[in-house]
């Protein structure tokens, strides 16, 4: 028979004969768990936020002071240590995604930094003190809830996970299921040494291509030889439509293009047969009142037609059944040394390093001005 292991007063357990008793605390009433002593959760916290429609980012957003968010039931409570900046920043913050959504809502979309509280279900597969990366709307704040599934566990908090995120798993998605990729092929990637074009030129070079790489200055060219490229061309020192021509005279068979206007027609001219040219964004426009950039749209299908060529479109929400995987063989490459995760943290910038959240706005005219070389 087994009898109580308190003692009288209720005190810790004793033992009788080989049998434990634990006192057990039923914690199941509790919807999350908020580490408020170790972690030293404030009440409130500083947020940037959408509070008009504009593809002007300063104008758009603004810095609040908010209360830090409790999690539900499936969710993270994440303080943010590092958040990645996008082209596509703008196009949110000018409500071009979803045009349902209404200011006041977050900006930003990604972020890594560790667990400080969290909801019962998501404890299942994560505890507070783990440092995990995420993609999500809201990013841009000291702390931010992102439901579980959405995280991923990372070894140590570094910058260099955030580049895989969004812009490593566009490259990667894009070309493997769009790019149709062959060994020996040609492939022309714009804005190559920037946060996703330093990904396409890796991932070209993996699967045995002659990978040609655009970008706007000498020290971004030397950049790009040491991750592969074959021909970095810096078209501000270069003709680029003259040094393709030339150099490549029978086209290229696969493109992967995020400036938009001229750069897309130039793209769509040098397509070699059956060439595939695949449009991942065109951040040329995306300051513009429309975001769209103009293209020869016009003799476009002649174009195509005379080549048997075709032009495809990425957005990466519609390949999410791929995102997991994509980002787990990633992550194994880079923590094997075996792919270059480039970080711009404004090292060179005349006001230093992007510190602090106000800082994104630095950081938002340093890549539309296309001063930064990998992801900032």
């Amino acid at each position: 028979m087994i009898r109580s292991a308190l003692g009288p007063k209720g005190g810790g357990a004793v033992l009788l004969g080989e049998v434990w008793r634990r006192t057990i605390v039923d914690l199941s009433y509790s919807a999350c768990f908020m580490d408020f002593g170790g972690s030293r959760i404030p009440s409130a916290m500083r947020k940037l936020v959408v509070t008009r429609l504009s593809q002007d980012f300063r104008s758009a957003v603004t810095v609040q002071r908010v209360p830090v968010p409790t999690p539900d039931d499936g969710d993270l409570l994440i303080r943010n240590r590092f958040v990645g900046i996008n082209a596509s920043d703008i196009n949110y913050s000018a409500g071009r995604y979803d045009p349902s959504v209404k200011p006041p809502f977050g900006a930003g979309f990604e972020g890594v930094g560790e667990v400080v509280g969290l909801g019962l279900s998501a404890s299942s597969r994560f505890t507070v003190g783990d440092t995990v990366a995420y993609f999500g709307e809201g990013a841009f704040a000291e702390y931010t809830v992102v439901p579980a599934e959405r995280s991923v566990a990372v070894p140590e908090v570094k910058p260099e996970f955030l580049t895989l995120l969004v812009s490593g798993a566009t490259a990667h998605i894009a070309l493997r299921r769009l790019g149709d990729l062959a060994e020996g092929e040609t492939v022309l990637v714009t804005a190559a040494a920037g946060g996703t074009g330093q990904f396409a030129v890796q991932f070209a070079k993996m699967a045995g291509c002659h990978v040609i790489g655009t970008c706007s200055s000498d020290e971004k060219a030397g950049f790009l030889r040491t991750i592969g490229c074959d021909r970095p061309i810096n078209y501000k020192a270069e003709d680029l439509a003259a040094t393709l021509r030339k150099e490549y005279p029978r086209g290229v068979d696969v493109v992967y293009e995020s400036v938009g206007g001229s750069v897309f027609d130039l793209a769509v001219d040098c397509l070699a047969t059956k060439g595939r040219l695949i449009v991942i964004g065109f951040i040329s426009g995306y300051r513009s009142a429309s975001g769209l950039p103009p293209v020869a749209g016009r003799t476009l299908p002649a174009k195509l037609l005379k080549k048997s060529a075709s032009v495809r479109g990425f957005f990466l929400p519609h390949f999410l059944p791929d995102y997991r995987e994509s980002l787990a063989g990633m992550m194994r490459m880079f923590l094997e040394g075996k792919l270059t995760c480039e970080v711009d943290r404004g090292d060179g910038h005349p006001e230093g390093r992007f510190v602090g959240l106000e800082s994104v706005f630095r950081a938002v005219d340093h890549m539309y001005a296309g001063r930064n070389l990998g992801k900032a």
